[in-house]
C-alpha cells in the first residue's frame, strides 16, 4: 500500500503534493499515540504552523463576525473606504 501511494504522489503537480503533506500532518496529529511520542515528518516549526492553522479552523469565529459587522457599519457610515 506504501508504494503504491507513493506511486499515485509522484504523479501529482507540487500543490497537491502540499496538500498531501498537510493532510498527512493533520492525520499523524489526530492519530497520535497516547504517549505523547512526536511522529510528525516535518520541522518543529512546520507542524507548530500547520497545528496553529487547524486550530484556527476549528475556533469559534465570532469575534471575527463581530469585527466584521463593526467594519461593514464603519464602511456604511463612510468613516472608512474599502
Amino acid at each position: 500500500m506504501h508504494d503504491e501511494t507513493i506511486a499515485k504522489i509522484r504523479q501529482l503537480p507540487d500543490f497537491l503534493v502540499q496538500e498531501v503533506n498537510d493532510f498527512v500532518d493533520f492525520l499523524l496529529i489526530k492519530h497520535r499515540n497516547s504517549s505523547g511520542s512526536e511522529t510528525l515528518c516535518r520541522s518543529a516549526a512546520s507542524s507548530t504552523q500547520f497545528a496553529e492553522s487547524l486550530e484556527i479552523a476549528e475556533s469559534d469565529f465570532s469575534s471575527y463576525l463581530s469585527n466584521l459587522e463593526d467594519y461593514e457599519e464603519l464602511l456604511a457610515r463612510g468613516e472608512i473606504q474599502w
